[in-house]
């Protein structure tokens, strides 16, 4: 049985959405598959000056997800991949949000977004690396349609990731 999508927003995000990820975030369901513990501030405050960059240069960005009362849940979006392992130089779109969010759609719905805002750069493919015990994260790449594509091995973890791709 198909469900409705929640209403969800996206908006670049600003110097306080930094805090915000910081917060929620820190959960450690959240972080399992990213690198298991919270990142500090300063972590969020360079990734949020970045996706500013990265939306006024490319015209995409990871996106701060708000949900129907306007606060901000997570983020959603893409950019570039710039590890020296995995589709370098691709183009990755990817999602992360608060913990008690999980399981309502607001991924998938903000993900579908995503796409279709890349579309409209220009963009003609984009990649999703999901580490393969992600479950929840391997269910959005097959709800966008994504296909498995290449698995790699994450260098610090030894960890296999598997990598989606989808052609827009």
């Amino acid at each position: 049985m198909n469900r409705a999508l929640p209403a969800v927003r996206l908006r670049v995000p600003t110097d306080e959405d930094a805090v915000t990820w910081h917060r929620i975030f820190a959960h450690p369901d959240v972080m399992e598959f990213h690198g298991g513990r919270p990142a500090e501030l300063s972590v969020y405050e360079e990734l949020t000056a970045r996706q500013r960059r990265h939306d006024a240069e490319l015209g995409f960005c990871l996106w701060s997800m708000l949900d129907e009362e306007g606060r901000v849940i997570g983020f959603t979006g893409a950019q570039p991949w710039e590890r020296e392992w995995g589709p370098t130089g691709e183009i990755e779109i990817g999602w992360r949000l608060a913990r008690e969010h999980w399981g309502k759609g607001y991924v998938t719905a903000a993900a579908l977004q995503t796409l279709d805002r890349v579309r409209a750069a220009g963009l003609t493919d984009v990649v999703a690396l999901v580490k393969a015990r992600n479950a929840r994260s391997t269910a959005v790449t097959q709800r966008l349609g994504m296909r498995l594509a290449e698995t790699f091995t994450v260098p610090a973890s030894g960890e296999e990731c598997h990598c989606y791709r989808l052609d827009l």
